[in-house]
Formats: C-alpha cells, sequence, structure tokens
C-alpha cells in the first residue's frame, strides 16, 4: 500500500473502529442468518450515518446475494456487505481537465474547512506539476482573504483579491484575465457561504457563472462542495440546500480523521447521486486525497498494516512534522479567533440592526406625530382664520347696515323735512285763500239767489 492508501487508512480508523466493529459485532452474536439479523445489520448502518434509504438499500442488496450465493453462516455476510459497499461508492474518481486553463468553484458554508480545503487542493494540483491561481471571492466572511492569502503562501500559488466588501464577480474576473495571462493550468475561486441568505449566494453564484460563460465559454468547470464529515446526516442536509442554489457537481469531505461517521460518504453516493472528489484525513498541507473508491471500501472493513514491503517506505521528516502540527494548532487558534470574530461582529450587526430599527420606529413615530400635531395646528390656524373673516365680514356688514340706516335716516329726514316745507306751503296758500274767501262770498250767494228766482219768475231784481 502507498502513502497515500496508509493516509486514507489511518484516516479512517475511527469510522472504521465504530463501522466495521460494529457490524462484526453484530455478525458475532448470531447462530443464523435471518429477519433480526437484518434488522441489527440496518440498525447499525443507520447508527454510522450511512442513513436510513442507504442503509435499508444496502441490507436488501445483501440479503438478495446470501439468498443467491446460499450463504448460511453469518460470519461470510461480512464478505457480501464489503462487496455491496464498494460497488455503491463505484469507480475510483479522476479529475482530469481538458481545457486550459480550467476553473473550480468551492462552495460552502463557514467552519466546514473552505478555505484550508482550497489551499490545500492548490497544494495538491501544484504538486501534479499544475499551474495555479487563486481567486479570493469570498469578500463577504470577515478574514477570509487573509485567511486564503496564508494558504496561498504555503501552497506556494500566485492569488487575485480585492477588498473585504468587494464585488466576487469582479474578483472572479480579474482572478480569470491574471491566470489567462500568466498561463495558468487551474483556477480555483473561494465563494461566499451565506446559505442562510439563498437568494443573495444564488444572485452571487449567478453572476460569477455569467462572467465564467463570457471569459471562458469553453473552459472545464467544476463546482466543488465542501461538506464537515463529522456532522453526519446533517451535511447529507446541507448538500442538499446548496444543490437547489448551485450546479454542484463533486463533494469535498473533510475532517475524516477525526470522525466515526465516515458512513456518510455512502449516503453521499446513495442519496444524492454525486461523486466524492477528495477527502480530508488530516491537517497538513498533504493530507486532502482524491477519493478512491476502492481504497476507501477497503480502508472500511479491514485494518492495513502501516507499512508495506511491497511499496517504498516513506520517512516523514519529524521537523517539519512538528512544525506542521504546530501550523496546525495555529491555523486552528485563528480559526476560533476569526470565528469568535465573525460571531461577535454578526452579533454586532445584529444589535446595530436592531437599534437602527428601533430609531427608525422612533423616526417614524416622531415624524407621524409631528406630522398629526401640524395638521392640527393648520386647522386650528384655519379655522382661527376663517373665524376672523367670518367676524370681519360680519362687521363689515354691520358697518354697512350702519351706514345705510343712516342713509336711510337722512333720507327719511329729508323726505320729512321737504314733506313739512310743503304742508306748510300748501297751509300757507290755503290760509291766503281763506283769507279771500269771505269778501267773495256774499256775492256768490246773491247771485245764486238771483239765479234761482229768475229761474221761477223770469228775470227781475231780487227783493228782499
Amino acid at each position: 500500500m502507498g502513502i497515500f492508501n496508509r493516509k486514507i487508512s489511518r484516516g479512517l480508523r475511527k469510522t472504521r473502529d465504530q463501522f466495521s466493529g460494529n457490524i462484526n459485532n453484530v455478525l458475532d452474536a448470531f447462530e443464523e442468518i435471518g429477519d433480526e439479523l437484518y434488522d441489527e445489520l440496518t440498525e447499525v448502518l443507520i447508527m454510522g450515518d450511512v442513513g436510513v434509504s442507504t442503509s435499508a438499500y444496502i441490507v436488501d442488496q445483501v440479503k438478495e446475494r446470501v439468498g443467491k450465493k446460499g450463504i448460511k453462516y453469518p460470519k461470510e455476510v461480512r464478505t457480501v456487505i464489503k462487496e455491496v459497499v464498494a460497488e455503491m461508492l463505484g469507480e475510483d474518481q479522476t479529475i482530469d481537465f481538458v481545457t486550459t486553463p480550467a476553473i473550480i468553484l468551492v462552495i460552502g458554508v463557514n467552519g466546514v474547512g473552505k478555505t484550508t480545503t482550497i489551499g490545500k487542493m492548490a497544494n495538491y494540483f501544484r504538486e501534479e506539476g499544475k499551474k495555479v491561481i487563486l481567486g479570493a471571492a469570498d469578500t463577504f466572511r470577515a478574514a477570509a482573504i487573509d485567511q486564503l492569502e496564508i494558504w496561498a503562501e504555503r501552497a506556494e500559488v500566485d492569488i487575485i483579491k480585492h477588498k473585504e466588501g468587494a464585488d466576487p464577480a469582479a474578483v472572479v474576473f480579474d482572478t480569470i484575465n491574471a491566470g489567462v495571462s500568466r498561463n495558468v493550468d487551474v483556477i480555483i475561486c473561494d465563494t461566499a457561504g451565506r446559505l442562510h441568505n439563498k437568494k443573495h449566494l444564488m444572485d452571487e453564484l449567478n453572476k460569477i457563472y455569467r462572467v465564467i460563460d463570457r471569459e471562458l465559454p469553453y473552459s472545464d468547470r467544476e463546482i466543488f462542495l465542501v461538506l464537515d464529515a463529522t456532522t453526519g446526516q446533517n451535511a447529507i442536509s446541507q448538500a442538499k440546500e446548496f444543490m437547489g442554489v448551485a450546479e454542484v457537481s463533486g463533494i469535498i469531505l473533510t475532517k475524516l480523521d477525526g470522525t466515526a461517521r465516515g458512513g456518510v460518504v455512502l449516503s453521499i453516493k446513495n442519496d444524492l447521486k454525486l461523486p466524492v472528489k477528495f477527502i480530508g484525513v488530516g491537517e497538513a498541507i498533504d493530507d486532502l486525497q482524491p477519493f478512491s473508491a476502492t481504497t476507501f471500501a477497503e480502508s472500511l472493513f479491514d485494518v492495513s498494516p502501516e507499512t508495506d514491503d511491497t511499496d517504498p517506505i516513506i520517512t516523514v521528516n519529524e521537523e517539519r512534522l512538528a512544525k506542521d502540527k504546530a501550523e496546525a494548532a495555529e491555523r486552528a487558534a485563528e480559526a476560533k479567533r476569526i470565528e469568535k470574530e465573525e460571531a461577535e461582529r454578526l452579533a454586532k450587526e445584529e444589535t446595530e440592526r436592531i437599534a437602527k430599527e428601533e430609531v427608525e420606529k422612533l423616526v417614524k413615530e416622531e415624524t407621524e406625530r409631528i406630522a398629526k400635531e401640524k395638521e392640527a395646528t393648520r386647522i386650528v390656524e384655519e379655522e382661527r382664520f376663517v373665524t376672523e373673516k367670518v367676524e370681519k365680514i360680519v362687521e363689515e356688514i354691520e358697518e354697512s347696515v350702519e351706514k345705510i340706516e343712516k342713509i336711510e335716516e337722512k333720507e327719511i329726514e329729508k323726505e320729512e323735512g321737504l314733506s313739512k316745507k310743503i304742508e306748510e306751503i300748501e297751509i300757507e296758500e290755503l290760509v291766503e285763500e281763506k283769507k279771500e274767501e269771505p269778501a267773495k262770498a256774499p256775492k256768490k250767494e246773491k247771485e245764486k239767489k238771483k239765479s234761482f228766482w229768475s229761474d221761477i219768475f223770469g228775470s227781475g231784481e231780487y227783493i228782499g
């Protein structure tokens, strides 16, 4: 077994101890094959984070093959389980790019080891003789750019970066242009892992896709999703969420060396129908290994020796190992510090957001109150203005009425005075007439009498 196979075997020790060990315990506990044995195997597989549907599929396949082969002893079932698992994992995964440059987008939530994985993957391709350039397009997370820059230095590859908060698509655009001008073989771009806001992530990825389609229309493109093996079946749920917003083409499973939940690989293959491209089996820069289905199946069931006479024994430089461990410890501390800062930043942003909303609410309420007061004041002012206007009009009307009454009174007085004068004139005329009447009266009477007798007796003088 080569150095890579030994790394995988050592990295899967915890998973093997639980997965294979529990299967052996179940098979050893039964003397004959039956439904109870299969039920126990299903439970063991589920407990090993294989998943309910995948566990049921494996047991059904084992049951069918055991029946066809006529196997009677439980211990012989172990070989059948190993056979089913190996077939389920399929062929070994190879990453052979045709175009130059090829581009890889790496997605995943914060904390799964995405940035570390990018650095290790860059080192892997560089050791294969390929020229690599990194694009720090995760401009959303605090310190992500600085962290990726550190890994770029360790892997001895170039990096293109902008300031925090910059447009990720602009970073990808500059990285592609730099990669083309520098004749690189592989472009690896980090992306934001804000799965809590799917719309923003989808919009961001779609914009990046458009940039790649425009700048590298015929290039090989991979979208690798980084999952943390220690989360078990939660990684499957997380993968389904990402698959809803991104065109995931492969899985990178990290931290397999630190968990007994390596059975999740089977669930990924069966439930998600996605190939596992790389697995992380350690903290050193060369501990990210291409996924080998054959090696994984063997390491899941069999404990391989640490040395193999058919392969050269590789001695690890103790000084480098100590340095790697120290760097790993520093990275872990740095990651915790970054995680703490990120949590504090998010808490601060949340506090500021709440405070801002409260202030906006108070400002809105105060504005509405002032507007209502102004409206009320305006109405009062309008009412006062109208009242004053009406009062003024009333006063003007009253004054006009008074003037009219005075004019009428004067006219009446004039009319009365004129009437009085007319009466006085008439009286005076009457008086004058009266004064003249006594002298004229006898003559008239005489004339009257003469006229009377003359009418009776004829003409003649009145004898009185």
